[in-house]
């Protein structure tokens, strides 16, 4: 058995807020518009990828993205080519500041928003990028 493709669905309260914060605010790119009992829209992430922690190790990536330990179950992860740039647009439409840019000792550029509906979004850029 293989699995072609990762995708996940988030059931948000303000739907016209949570696509501008993602279409707009990450750059997402827009893809099928669902509207037959109720709004749904698709949108592209690039690859995707599922990482799974033990709490141990979560609260160990909190640590150094955030100083403390602040996630639940659920947190996304984009990577974006400016991390400070992205940031600054992503509070533009919605986001509040969770954790300033920092530096990881893997060398990426990491920082941490919370999205309009309160999800936890880290935004990195890769070392070298």
């Amino acid at each position: 058995m293989a699995v072609f493709e990762l995708r996940v669905a988030l059931t948000v309260k303000d739907f016209d807020a949570a696509l501008r914060f993602y279409k707009e605010g990450l750059g997402l790119d827009p893809g099928e518009l669902w509207t037959d009992g109720g709004m749904g829209q698709m949108l592209s992430a690039g690859r995707g990828t599922l990482e799974i922690f033990d709490d141990s190790y979560a609260t160990h990536v909190d640590q150094l993205e955030v100083g403390r330990r602040v996630s639940e179950g659920v947190r996304l992860a984009f990577e974006v080519p400016d991390v400070e740039k992205a940031v600054e647009n992503a509070i533009a439409y919605g986001a509040t500041l969770v954790a300033a840019p920092t530096r990881t000792p893997w060398g990426d550029l990491n920082a941490r928003v919370t999205s309009p509906d309160g999800l936890q979004v880290t935004l990195y850029q890769v070392s070298g990028d």
